[in-house]
């Protein structure tokens, strides 16, 4: 027999406190009680933080928060990122909720540190990466119906586990199944339109919204079987699952606070100017023109096109509302199925392997395509497609002229809107043996490979090309392609428009090899206090990644989508050798009823940045039997992933103000010169009327890793075997961050300071925007730093009263530091966003908690009470772009029931955000979607559920 199981099993016991809360993990050294015979079944999991097993109780140095499979159920969820974004360490990032720019997948970005430095485990191994544009692992792929728990572990670990632990590690354990479970469920949203202030302002433009009860929309279905037992007598496990998951979509035309697209303000609203009835940006062909294929954009003209075809100034009334038909909740449909199995071969071999497969299809529907403005079309003024009054208003304007350059706005509303298809297909495999060496050591050698296959289908964006000769007179009169009329109102067909849409895909293939030995035990000395126990491992890892773009992507011949995608392979592996020890090093004393010290190393050796190494230094004081104190320092890094070192340059968008364009510029014009712009040119820079830029974007193959330093203190209370109370301060500080300078930064910088001014690259008229010959080069870099502080407070107990069992959870966040500094060479741009919310900072309220009471009759049924809240978020900024320059205070109360019957089999139904409370609305550069920060806070209104399991 494997002899650390029971070892293990304590372990767990102590650290985690109670398996039916959320709480803290502790490293409570305690008796061992009725409650902990619960764990009985729990012969070998991992605890997370450290491979070292101590029999006298886990030494974790480390908070770690743990959400069990109880939790996971009476939420309601069924998408795994759904249930952790409710934790106040947790923001949220890739969502249902998010439709353009979606990637499909689903992320864990803890402390709002960014996905990328969040270590994803399963079962303490490495989870592969998700999908087209990111490292990040995609949690699609982890049945929720397999979970035991979630552990949560704040500051770095990578002494233990490798690169990317940086903000912390989100480690699920997979339960082991003996029998055959079945259970099914369904859940919708529920919510009241009666939002006066949108209304009133979609009044104002007469733009249509729905109100009263939405009925129960965004419904969801899940089906999920699980089956296992033990075989040759006990010596073996396995567990297998099969699940399904489907959503239905849920448009923005669905409540009426997402029915139009909110402008910058958040006080009216805004829109498009790559609208249905088309504007033009239009200027004459010169000889002395300046601008690029020599126009002058000193005569310029911006204009709409009227009801009879001529042309006015633009007015700012000509907007399209793009927000309604676009996605609120995509539509998913998910499978996975898997195995868990372990053999023990003898009592010094166990065989153990896991299996995963999962396929996940979701669809992001935004709106029409269109012309958006992309380059100049040279038309002369006897064009045959003008009508009439459209060349008279052009003689008007630019009398004797007869070669223009025109800029075309017209939305594709006769071609329908765009749709993106997003597949993902992953398989993941690990197969190991273990066992005990000796009475006192054991060993684990395990091999690990995951693979994840994507596909994006773009459909029905507008093909550049195809543009010209449909409105320069070619196809009048042609039977090969009919004129795509904007000149004429009402002039476009459905069949004119369906010629010039085109589909896009790209592909792509992720892996992840990892093989992984060490040896675990007991030295047979140390200190009077105890013997001291190692580990010693070796592993190597290897990361692979390949994108591939089509012809119309490689090109970038798809309006709206930016640049050129070119394809792209790289890899990288890294061979890493690691050491832990925990060293008792006082005990029964007076005020130390232990003392131990926790230390860990790691070299990587990576082949694309050389060799690294960190380390970790823990003390845990048992004070007496009922306190103790833990404190730690790591130094933890991130090594740039296959996307950073190597994802192709290619020009994209971002959004913002060239202070150095417009008749009247933000800046001096010799701030301006600083930028590239000539006297000549300073204020006859035309500013973008979709306030978007160009910039180039991508991958640096000379990057070099991050480095984190964490810190964290803290101490824990148990006065009793069923209360525990813990207190948390962490630290985390990053040096030489991984990241893309925000262009708009770059430009205000190089004028202002004279740094970063070869990264402004200015087309020949000066302008960023118009063609493709001005941008800003915002490639990767390691050049800023960031700096989070916060304190964690969990609470739990559990008491018996009124003929049942009471458990009263508490897990809250404050906040004290959330800075970034891009540019160490000027403090001014550093930026603190604790209590805020503008266009650098995601909103971070101080204080997030979660809270929750539960009564369990310990017969038939059980109810739970949850409270979650979020501290306000002030505004703060240069301009104007939120209503009410805050977002109040938002708390949302959840109820939940369940019903056992038939002995082993539940009935569970269950209410969350029970008062139906609105998310706050943002305004258009504050909003992650439909004019809130979506995913965050509750999206949709009322959240109803129910799901039943039967046990045989």
């Amino acid at each position: 027999m494997y002899h650390n199981k029971n070892r293990l099993s304590l372990a767990v016991k102590t650290a985690l406190g109670f398996t039916t809360m959320v709480t803290a993990g502790a490293a409570m050294a305690q008796e061992q009680s009725d409650a902990e015979e619960d764990f009985a079944a729990l012969e070998e999991v991992i605890v997370t933080g450290s491979r070292i097993v101590n029999p006298d109780g886990f030494s974790q140095t480390s908070p770690v928060t743990v959400v069990g499979m109880e939790q996971i159920e009476e939420i309601g969820f069924t998408r795994v990122e759904d249930v952790l974004n409710q934790l106040p360490q947790i923001e949220a990032n890739q969502t249902a909720f998010i439709a353009n720019g979606s990637s499909g997948t689903a992320n864990i970005d803890l402390r709002g540190m960014g996905a990328n430095r969040t270590l994803v485990l399963v079962n303490g191994r490495r989870l592969q990466p998700g999908g087209l544009y990111s490292n990040a692992p995609d949690v699609n792929q982890i049945p929720t119906s397999m979970i035991e728990r979630v552990e949560v572990l704040t500051g770095g670990a990578s002494a233990t586990y490798g690169a990317d632990a940086v903000a912390g590690v989100v480690n699920f354990i997979m339960r082991k199944v003996n029998g055959v479970e079945f259970s099914m469920g369904a859940s919708g949203y529920q919510h009241d339109n009666s939002n006066s202030y949108i209304q009133n302002l979609m009044d104002a433009r007469n733009f249509e919204y729905p109100t009263g009860d939405s009925g129960i929309d965004g419904k969801a279905y899940n089906f999920d079987l699980t089956i296992g037992g033990d075989f040759a007598d006990g010596r073996g496990n396995a567990s297998a699952y099969i699940t399904y998951r489907t959503n239905e979509e849920l448009r923005q035309s669905a409540r009426d606070y997402s029915s139009c697209a909110l402008g910058d303000s958040g006080q009216s609203c805004g829109g498009s100017a790559n609208a249905a009835v088309p504007n033009f940006f239009i200027a004459p062909l010169t000889a002395t023109g300046e601008g690029p294929g020599g126009y002058d954009y000193d005569q310029e003209i911006f204009v709409t096109l009227q009801s009879d075809s001529s042309l006015q100034d633009y007015d700012g009334s000509n907007v399209y509302n793009f927000a309604p038909i676009n996605h609120f909740m995509r539509p998913d449909d998910r499978w996975s199925g898997g195995a868990f199995i372990d053999f023990e071969i003898n009592e010094h071999a166990i065989a153990y392997a896991e299996l995963g497969f999962a396929d996940n299809r979701t669809k992001a529907q935004i709106a029409e395509s269109g012309t958006f403005f992309f380059e100049p079309y040279p038309l002369t003024i006897d064009n045959p497609q003008f009508p009439d009054a459209f060349r008279q208003s052009l003689e008007n304007y630019f009398p004797g002229t007869t070669d223009l350059g025109i800029y075309i706005g017209k939305r594709n509303v006769e071609g329908g809107p765009r749709t993106d298809i997003l597949q993902h297909t992953s398989f993941r495999i690990v197969g190991g043996l273990k066992g005990a060496i000796t009475d006192n050591w054991d060993y684990d050698v395990s091999y690990l490979y995951g693979q994840t296959t994507s596909e994006s289908i773009y459909i029905n964006d507008f093909f550049a090309s195809n543009v010209l000769p449909t409105i320069d007179g070619s196809c009048v009169g042609s039977s090969s392609c009919e004129p795509w009329d904007v000149f004429t109102f009402g002039g476009v067909t459905p069949s004119a428009a369906a010629q010039l849409a085109e589909t896009g895909k790209i592909g792509a293939h992720t892996s992840t090899t990892v093989i992984n030995g060490y040896v675990t035990g007991d030295l047979g000395f140390g200190l009077p206090a105890g013997d001291i126990f190692v580990v010693a491992g070796a592993e190597y890892r290897e990361e692979v990644m390949e994108r591939i773009a089509d012809l119309v992507f490689e090109k970038g011949l798809l309006l709206g989508q930016g640049g050129p995608t070119p394809s792209v392979d790289g890899n990288y592996s890294v061979n890493e050798l690691f050491a832990e020890a925990n060293i008792p090093l006082l005990s029964d004393l007076p005020l130390i009823e232990n003392l131990t010290l926790d230390m860990a190393y790691r070299w990587s050796d990576y082949d694309t940045t050389g060799d690294v190494s960190t380390y970790r230094v823990g003390l845990d004081w048992a004070v007496t039997d009922w306190a103790r104190v833990r404190t730690g320092y790591n130094r933890a890094v991130r090594a740039p992933n296959v996307f950073e070192l190597f994802l192709p340059q290619n020009l994209g968008l971002w959004g913002g103000v060239d202070p150095c364009a417009g008749a009247t510029p933000e800046l001096s014009a010799a701030q301006c010169a600083n930028t590239g712009v000539t006297p000549a040119q300073y204020g006859n820079i035309t500013l973008s009327p979709a306030s978007q830029y160009n910039a180039l974007y991508g991958g640096n193959p000379d990057l070099d890793p991050e480095d984190a330093d964490t810190f964290t203190f803290g101490v824990v209370f148990q006065p009793t075997d069923t209360m525990q109370l813990s207190i948390d301060y962490w630290d985390i500080e990053i040096e030489d961050t991984i990241a893309n300078i925000d262009p708009e930064l770059m430009v205000t910088q190089c004028a202002v300071s004279g740094i970063l001014c070869d990264n402004v690259v200015r087309s020949g008229s000066g302008s960023l925007w118009q063609g493709q010959n001005g941008y800003v080069i915002a490639t990767n870099v390691n050049l800023g730093s960031v700096h989070y502080e916060g304190v964690d407070l969990a609470w739990a107990w559990s008491l018996e009263a009124l003929a049942g069992t009471w458990n009263f959870d508490f897990i809250g966040t404050y906040m004290l530091t959330k800075e970034t500094a891009p540019l160490p060479t000027d403090d001014t741009a550093t930026y603190d966003c604790v209590g805020l919310i503008n266009t650098q900072c995601f909103p971070t309220p101080e204080w997030r908690h979660v809270a929750s009471a539960t009564y369990d009759s310990d017969e038939w049924w059980a109810v739970t009470a949850r409270w979650r809240f979020y501290q306000d978020v002030e505004y703060d900024g240069s301009a104007d772009l939120i209503a009410n320059d805050s977002i109040d205070d938002e708390s949302y109360f959840d109820a939940t029931a369940i019903f056992r019957f038939m002995e082993s089999n539940d009935l569970v139904l269950g209410v969350n955000n029970i008062l139906d409370e609105e998310p706050p609305m943002v305004g258009g550069s504050l909003s992650t979607n439909a004019n809130t920060i979506a995913g965050f806070y509750d999206t949709l209104g009322r959240y109803l559920f129910a799901n039943v399991t039967f046990r045989y």
